[in-house]
Formats: C-alpha cells, structure tokens, sequence
C-alpha cells in the first residue's frame, strides 16, 4: 500500500558493532529510545529528465500542490536497502495508492546518500523496473515492458548475495526477482492460496486478501537462503488482526512448508516493514493509519519466532516508540521528544547492534503528517534503541 516516507538524519550515520548482550529475549524490555540523525529530501523532489506523471490522481490542489506533475516524484519509500559506503537504495511502490491512478508512474528504485551533519539527502541516481523478457503473462500498461504501478504494488526489497533482488508485491501478492539493474529475471511467483483483489489472475474468483494488503514486508535471513515475506492484511477466515509470515527457499524457487503468524496490538494497525535480527528474530514495524497529532502507534518490535509462551504467535518485544523518541541534543530543531507522525513508515535497516535507520512513505502528495496543509517530505532518521540487540553480524549487510 502507499506509504508517507521520510528521511531522517543528524547526530551521525556512525555504524560500529556495539557489545553483545541478551536483549530480545522473551521477557525482556527495552527503554526509551533516541534520535540520533534526521535528514530531509523535500516533497517536490523529481527524477530529472523523467516522464510526466500523475494525470489520474485528478487536479488538486493537493496540500497545495497541483496535478500533474511534470515528472516522477522521488516518493513513497517502502523499502530500503544499506550499503557499505552510507548510501542506501529506496523503494518507490506503486505511486498513487491504487492501480486505477498510478499507470504513468514508473516503479524505481532510488539510490540516496543522506547526510546527517547538514540534514539533506541527496538523491545519486537509480533505475526503472522493467520485464523485457517478457516474463509476464499478463497485459502490462506499457508497450516498453517498464513497469508502473498499475502493475505492481512493490512494498518490499533484499539483495540477495549473487547482487540481484527480491521484490514483495501487493496486487497478486508476487515474488519478483530482479537483477542489480532493474530487469525481472523470471514469471512472478504466487502465493499458493491467497489472491488479492488486484491479482490479474483471479478470474472472477473470490479474493480472500484485502486490497493492496499483500508483502508489506519481507526479511531476508542472514545465511541468505531464504526469504519471510509478511503479509499486511489478515486472510479470510484467520484470527483479526492475525499475519501470516511465510518461508521462502531462494535456491530452489519454493514456498516451504513453514509459516508463522504476528499479531497486531489491533486489527486496525498495519506493519511496515520487516528485516532479519538473526536466525529467529526480526525487527518489524507496526503503525496506526493516522497522521500527524492524531497518531497514536507508531512502534518497532522485536519479533521472535520460537514462541517461547506457546501461544502459536510471534513472541513480541517492543524496541522503539517512534511518538516518544528522546531528543536530548534537540537535533533537527524538533524539542526533547521527538515524533515520526506519519501515516506510513515502511522502512527499517540495522546500521549496528544498536542503531536503525527509519525511514516513511510519504505518499506524495496526499499526505501531511510533519505540517498541516503541506506535503509530507521523505524523512530519514536513526534511532539508538536502549541497549544492544546482539544481531548475527550478518544481519547488518
């Protein structure tokens, strides 16, 4: 679904293995957490030289802003992925918030370099998502094969080892593996027993997943083998409130037979993203669908699959309350609490044992979290959580 992202950095984009400790257990909790970085990308922000865009989400004014646009915003971060050098790639996903509004929107990846010290994100560059090799079955909007969001509603990204990437999607929901450059490497992978609304091949059938409502998240695990995409949307006929979290073998191609489930605090919240802490753990985030003063959940979670209380769920700890982050150095001349109000965040990365970068979809330009009557900007922020999560080391690649 589309999100409202943010970018956030100031303090520093210091990333060193802090000491390990036993945070995470069932059990456990974990204090106030504090903002260490904020930068900003603005709202109107565009890919130069790119396509016009935005001709179906009518006229406007949108918190001020005229449509259409006269290229591709840089918006809707609902994936990220860390790099060695302190640049990372974003996710753009499928534009508009729906597929009859989002064809002229080309589905991106960006790469950024936020900058913590003077509080910018400078965008490098990135590429389009496209299937020349006509992997898919289905009609495509454009005759050139490149993807838009009247396609696809990608949500969620890995790098796998060999450099190419797995995409979550939320119209099928989808598995789609790309190369290092944006090009599909095979036919988009379903997900046996579940379709959405948009699924191009439901046939008049009955969809049992609410719109858009597919791969919100997805971790890969830290040897690399497998994928734990997470669905946002409950399933017909399971526990409200109830996600499934599924387990996927990269080498072989295949769902395997495990799955698991993760409970929402409540069946109106939504996760955002989800990434690998080690083998059994995961960092997963949780949000209300309210904005600006009137958000009020707006969480990360430490999310352990070996249920220790038997109760068939993922057990839960919270890590970071994004509505009451400490602010002692007043960093981005916020006060000394600090509130990440956005509609949707969908973005996580582990920088070191202790430290994540937090990033929104800022949904482009309906949202307006930061400042009434303004469009919301793309925010990056990282957060020093209370003390050590004691991650496999190769979690944070």
């Amino acid at each position: 679904m589309k999100r409202i992202l943010t970018i956030i950095g100031a303090a520093a984009l210091t990333f060193g293995l802090a000491q390990p400790a036993s945070a995470g257990t069932h059990g456990d909790t974990f204090g106030q957490a504090t903002l260490t970085g904020f930068a900003v990308l603005p709202a109107e922000t565009f890919v130069p030289g790119s396509e016009p865009s935005g001709s179906a989400i009518g006229s406007g004014p949108f918190n001020g802003i005229s449509a259409p646009f006269a290229g591709q915003p840089v918006q809707g971060f609902s994936g990220v992925l860390r790099r060695r050098d302190g640049t990372f790639d974003v996710l753009s996903d499928n534009g508009y918030g729906a597929k009859a509004n989002s064809a002229d929107f080309l589905l991106r990846v960006h790469h950024i370099k936020p900058d913590v010290s003077t509080g910018k994100v400078e965008v490098l560059g990135g590429f389009n998502l496209s299937d020349p090799d006509k992997h898919i079955t289905f009609p495509l909007t454009r005759a050139d094969r490149v993807l838009t969001g009247a396609d696809f509603d990608v949500e969620s990204i890995v790098r796998s080892e060999d450099g190419t990437i797995w995409i979550g999607d939320e119209f099928g929901p989808f598995l789609l593996h790309f190369s290092a450059t944006g090009k599909l490497l095979g036919a988009p992978i379903p997900l046996p027993g579940v379709q959405a609304p948009e699924n191009p091949y439901l046939n008049g059938g009955t969809p049992n997943l609410g719109r858009s409502k597919g791969f919100e998240g997805m971790a890969r695990s830290v040897d690399g083998k497998r994928l734990y995409p997470l669905l946002e949307g409950t399933v017909a006929g399971d526990e409200p409130g109830a996600l499934r979290m599924y387990e996927f073998d990269v080498r072989k191609g295949a769902y395997t037979k495990h799955r698991w489930t993760y409970q929402l605090e409540s069946p109106s919240n939504a996760i955002g993203d989800a990434i690998a802490v080690d083998r059994h753990r995961f960092l997963i985030i949780e949000r209300d669908n309210a904005e600006g003063d009137a958000a009020a959940f707006k969480r990360v979670y430490l999310a352990d699959m070996r249920d220790r209380d038997d109760d068939g769920k993922l057990d839960k700890t919270l890590v970071a309350d994004l509505l009451d982050l400490a602010n002692p150095k007043g960093i981005g001349g916020f006060g000394p609490t600090f509130r990440f109000p956005f509609q949707t965040i969908e973005d996580v990365a582990l920088l070191d044992d202790q430290t994540l970068a937090i990033l929104n979809d800022n949904n482009f330009p309906f949202s307006s979290g930061r400042t009434p009557g303004k469009p919301d900007a793309n925010e990056f922020i990282t957060v020093r959580l209370s003390q050590p999560l004691h991650a496999d080391p190769r979690a944070m690649f």
